[in-house]
């Protein structure tokens, strides 16, 4: 029989815990040995009572929780540990056995109940996970002990996109595409309630559909409105003023552009913003507080009050337009940072036409930034488009993927998917004088490739130093294109400084720092990284991995290096985890150190 852990605070089952590793490691530190505990702070909805049930899992403790209904009872979160009428010194002498206390929802205890709380503090002798929100009023005796500095106080921040993926992945039961992960993490702003809801939301009314040929699910269209999801908008959804709704209607129907203060009668604006319902930027644009009370209301509303209400297509157009030409602009300038796009996003959410120009922009910027995935996602709003199936090829094969193409132009399309089989002569041949930096970056150090890149450019340095076997510089040069938002351009100039370093600190520095950049492009699997990875296998799996990426079978492997054919599957299934390729397939990419590389650290 399974038996499922409920969670604190719901009836639904748990969700895998993730994206918080290094809090709970913290948080596990400061509860152990002679230490006095930790307070843990942060939203509503941001997984604070999850990580605290986490970081005490296994140990004897015992848990107390405060609730609206109890404040005015004394002793009333104690009650299942202390007898009726007790007082505050007995209660300290009956609690003198007790190592640990989780103290969850804080904020809402009763006053005889926080100064026990604060009491057992100051004497020391029990250990105290303190758990509140951040922004509720809470009773003296709590916020002092970490304002008194009785304990040190952890303020959690929302959910990172990254840990809402995972999620989603566990929920959907299958990977989720990149533009619906970004859609859903900007809806729910780390609200792991909300996310939960409305997950369970898309299930039940078929909001998820398949993207072909990925296995990844994706999200376009209206906001499903369950009873569970509306009530995260009520505070938008139950405004029983008429003229209140009026005003929040047209905010929500103007979205994703924002609407003139002018057009406003500026006290009802007051008004709304008084509840943190709306807000006015410095040019006077309105919008509502929160990204999910637009798709609430719009979801909530009748066909005729939509159609009433809806703003025509040329308005949509001429701001996309403007946000097509402003990344346009970014990638002349070789600047790729982040860059607001709230036209084009909306539009690929709600699941309308996405012009083709504008998603190979878009294919493009994410690119260039790294973002592979993401990359992918967008090229294929477009699919018959040629610069976007120009784009979809170049992201994938530099995820490592081998695939056939068809219709798309020779030269760094070809020379990119030769670099995936892992046939860099052959890549270097066919990328040609196509792209010069894409050759720089399959390591190609001669001097006519750096006379190709505009002088003085990041691009020009990194191809410098790369030929000058620099490795300071190329650190340098990573530096710099990390700055300008080349995130994956940044972490094969720190690879590729590796080797170039003489000193093995610095290498060591260089691989770190290339492995975190690594981490965040989406699963990017370049020549440049995939010869870093493998350092971070052990000698063995380097070993085997290389023998299988030469063709050979587990046999014959086994043969070579006297072994069990077993265990040189069990040795190739973990390196396989560690690099994130799915079969030997993937291996052909993976190429053996040079000696003087260092080992891994």
């Amino acid at each position: 029989m399974t038996t499922f852990e409920r969670d604190a605070k719901t009836l639904e089952l748990p969700w895998p815990f993730t994206g918080r590793e290094e809090e709970v490691e913290l948080v596990r530190r400061c509860l152990a040995g002679g230490r006095g505990g930790i307070a843990v702070t942060g939203p509503t909805g941001c997984g604070k009572t999850r990580l605290a049930t986490q970081a005490v899992r296994g140990a004897d403790c015992a848990r107390i929780a405060g609730t609206p209904e109890s404040r005015h009872i004394p002793f009333a979160a104690f009650a299942h540990l202390l007898p009726d009428d007790v007082s505050l010194p007995r209660a300290i002498r009956l609690l003198c056995g007790v190592r640990l206390l989780l103290v969850d929802d804080a904020h809402l205890l009763d006053d005889a109940s926080a100064a026990l709380v604060h009491q057992l503090a100051v004497r020391g002798r029990t250990r105290l996970l303190v758990v509140a929100t951040d922004g509720a009023t809470a009773p003296g005796a709590v916020s002092r002990l970490w304002r008194g500095e009785l304990l040190p106080r952890l303020v959690l921040a929302p959910l990172p996109r990254e840990a809402t993926a995972d999620l989603l992945t566990a929920g959907a039961g299958g990977p989720v595409e990149p533009l619906t992960v970004n859609r859903v993490h900007h809806l729910c702003g780390g609200d792991l309630r909300l996310l939960r809801h409305l997950l369970d939301a898309l299930r039940e009314r078929g909001g998820f559909t398949g993207v072909p040929d990925t296995g990844e699910r994706a999200w376009r269209g209206p906001l499903p409105l369950t009873t569970a999801v509306r009530e995260h908008a009520a505070a938008v959804l139950d405004r029983t003023d008429p003229v209140e709704r009026e005003a929040l209607d047209r905010l929500a129907f103007a979205e994703p552009l924002p609407l003139d203060a002018d057009t406003y009668d500026l006290g009802l604006l007051e008004r709304l913003e008084s509840y943190d319902l709306v807000h006015a930027d410095d040019a006077g644009a309105v919008r509502l507080t929160h990204p999910l009370h637009g798709p609430a209301l719009r979801a909530a509303a009748g066909r005729l009050r939509a159609r009433r209400l809806t703003r025509t297509p040329d308005d949509r157009a001429l701001a996309l337009k403007s946000e097509q030409a402003a990344l346009e602009q970014r990638i002349d300038a070789a600047d790729v940072r982040a860059l607001p796009t709230p036209v084009g996003e909306w539009l690929a959410q709600e699941g309308g036409p996405v012009p083709a120009a504008y998603a190979a922009v878009r294919a493009r910027f994410a690119r260039l930034r790294g973002e592979l995935r993401e990359a992918m996602a967008w090229a294929r709003e477009a699919p018959r488009d040629e610069a976007c199936r120009v784009e979809l090829a170049l992201a994938a094969a530099q995820s490592g993927e081998v695939t056939t193409v068809h219709g798309v132009p020779t030269g760094t399309v070809a020379g990119w998917l030769a670099a995936a089989r892992g046939d860099i002569e052959g890549a270097l041949e066919r990328i040609g004088e196509a792209d010069a930096y894409d050759a720089v970056r399959l390591g190609a150090v001669a001097q006519d490739v750096v006379d190709r890149l505009p002088a003085g450019s990041v691009f020009a340095r990194h191809a410098q130093a790369l030929a000058r076997s620099d490795g300071p510089a190329l650190d340098r040069a990573a530096e710099a294109l990390e700055e300008r938002g080349f995130l994956l351009f940044a972490a094969e100039a720190h690879a590729q400084a590796v080797p170039a370093h003489r000193d093995p600190a610095a290498a060591r520095t260089s691989r770190t720092r290339a492995v975190a950049l690594a981490h965040r492009c989406q699963g990017a699997r370049t020549p440049a990284l995939a010869a870093l990875v493998l350092g971070e296998l052990t000698a063995r799996q380097r070993q085997i991995v290389t023998l299988a990426a030469a063709g050979l079978t587990n046999r014959q492997i086994a043969e070579r290096l006297t072994l069990s054919v077993r265990t040189v599957g069990n040795h190739l299934y973990g390196a396989y985890t560690r690099l994130g390729a799915n079969d030997r397939g993937a291996l052909p990419c993976l190429f053996e150190q040079p000696d003087d590389q260092p080992a891994a650290v």
